[in-house]
């Protein structure tokens, strides 16, 4: 909804800020580009089997040695039109109508949605911008019923920025070790957008690897949002249900984006790190500037390109003609008064966050931190 407010103030003329958008800012590498060419002059413009070329599940089974010491045989990858469809696939394929699924709060709002569209149950846990926006073993064992059949998160995280460590990870897995009817989704498509040091899949630890869910894809990591392409690893029997669902759904996923994800995944990834380098730039400069306003409190995200600052100290106040009681009418107050697009925090199960995405160019930032810096003063 903000996306199609921003247009129409854009359609009249108003300098609209948008950091709402949940895409690199960047163009895909010219060496993927012509990949892909070169699969279209080669032929590769036939139906793909469902699962994925053969080549890109190897390329895939590499990259996840090389990158994450995890290993993996060809049925146990499965390839989709994009990681949405990777989580529509595997939730589909494991929630039965009345099965629990615990996520963390704030999380990618898609989760819950394909929850409540497999008829199943969502147990949310809060999870504030004083936990650093992580769950403890405690608070996740509490969750657990009879019933739990699903625990969903992504590090790192879309809203947060949060990114476990390899000790909290193990943490969570020693709690998983005791409900071994719990399979866990692992939403790693921001994994190459990491501040901190190496990416650590809870994948990795003994007992739990065959009850994990691996999400990944080309959308961030590689600028490649429009070519719809990610990718799932998995246990073989999960692999093959969901095999079976996606040949009714879509069939295989588009085989020249399939092509050149091969050598997105082979090629040197300086491109890619040239990438996060100028986030990290970028992160460097809104997150001071938005927690040098007052009122305004904000976490250090680690990974992905979020600021989710809690602006909740402004509930109840007014400009003199806009009273902002919640976190949606922030998102509309900023929009109108300050002409910058958020996302309101209550659509990812935070009521007391904004959503801004430093995915955009330091001047927009530099002019969208001013406005909002400006707009938040003017409440009072």
């Amino acid at each position: 909804m903000m996306a199609k407010l921003g247009r129409e103030l854009k359609a009249k003329g108003v300098q609209v800020i948008d950091l709402s958008l949940g895409e690199p800012d960047f163009k895909t590498p010219q060496h993927i580009i012509e990949a892909a060419t070169e699969a279209m002059n080669q032929g590769y413009t036939k139906y793909p089997p469902i699962a994925g070329f053969p080549e890109l599940k190897q390329a895939i089974i590499t990259k996840l040695k090389r990158d994450n010491n995890l290993d993996y045989a060809p049925e146990e990858i499965m390839v989709s039109t994009g990681a949405k469809q990777v989580l529509a696939n595997a939730i589909l394929s494991i929630i039965n109508p009345g099965d629990e699924a615990i996520i963390p709060t704030p999380f990618w709002v898609t989760y819950a949605s394909l929850v409540s569209l497999a008829e199943g149950k969502n147990v949310f846990v809060p999870c504030s911008i004083s936990d650093n926006f992580k769950i403890t073993p405690e608070r996740l064992e509490a969750a657990v019923t009879d019933k739990t059949r699903l625990f969903i998160f992504s590090s790192p995280c879309n809203p947060t920025g949060a990114v476990y460590s390899k000790e909290e990870l193990k943490a969570l897995a020693d709690v998983f070790a005791r409900y071994p009817d719990i399979v866990i989704i692992s939403d790693e498509i921001y994994e190459y957008i990491n501040y901190g040091g190496r990416h650590e899949s809870i994948a990795q630890f003994p007992g739990l690897r065959d009850r994990v869910v691996v999400v990944n894809g080309f959308s961030k990591g590689f600028a490649m949002t429009g070519w719809r392409l990610g990718y799932m690893a998995a246990p073989a029997e999960l692999v093959k249900a969901c095999d079976k669902l996606q040949s009714q759904f879509t069939s295989g996923a588009n085989s020249i984006a399939q092509r050149a994800a091969i050598t997105a995944l082979q090629a040197d990834l300086t491109p890619s790190l040239d990438m996060v380098r100028a986030f990290k730039e970028r992160k460097e400069f809104i997150i001071p500037a938005l927690q040098a306003i007052e009122g305004v409190r904000i976490s250090e995200p680690a990974g992905a390109f979020y600021a989710f600052p809690d602006i909740s100290s402004f509930f109840g106040r007014s400009n003199g003609s806009v009273t902002v009681n919640n976190a949606d009418d922030m998102a509309m107050y900023l929009l109108h008064t300050a002409h910058v697009i958020g996302v309101s925090g209550a659509a990812f199960g935070d009521e007391q966050c904004i959503r801004f995405s430093f995915a955009a160019s330091m001047d927009t930032l530099k002019e969208g931190a001013r406005r909002i810096r400006e707009a938040l003063e003017a409440l009072r």
